[in-house]
């Protein structure tokens, strides 16, 4: 059994930067790919970045290039993203999420419970 645990979210200011982090426990085998996706209230559940199991990141939302890049620690099978110049738009609950393959959908095998950022002055 895969398990996922996101940390680092909070309260930051317009401008601001947070580090989110992701452990991941149990086994996962293979071509695994990483994404972290966010959800504000009364929207859908949205692809933020994905990364491959080599630490290769696969894409970004376009809403986020440039302002967030999203890492891995191989050894520790950590994931991160640093997030750069938030926007209240920024604010939502951030999940990171699992999967045999890449898809900008939330169709991954495997979530966390989810960190809550919230952008504001």
């Amino acid at each position: 059994q895969v398990q996922l645990v996101e940390s680092g979210g909070g309260l930051v200011q317009p401008g601001g930067s947070l580090r989110l982090s992701c452990a991941t426990s149990g086994t996962v085998y293979g071509n695994y790919v990483w994404a972290w996706f966010r959800q504000a209230p009364g929207k859908e559940r949205e692809f933020v970045a994905g990364i491959d199991w080599r630490g290769n990141p696969i894409d970004y939302a376009d809403s986020v290039k440039g302002r967030f890049t999203i890492s891995k620690d191989n050894w520790k099978t950590i994931i991160f993203l640093q997030m750069n110049n938030l926007k209240p738009d920024d604010t939502a609950a951030y999940f990171c999420a699992v999967n045999p393959g890449f898809s900008r959908k939330p169709e991954y095998a495997y979530w966390g419970q989810g960190t809550q950022v919230t952008v504001s002055s």
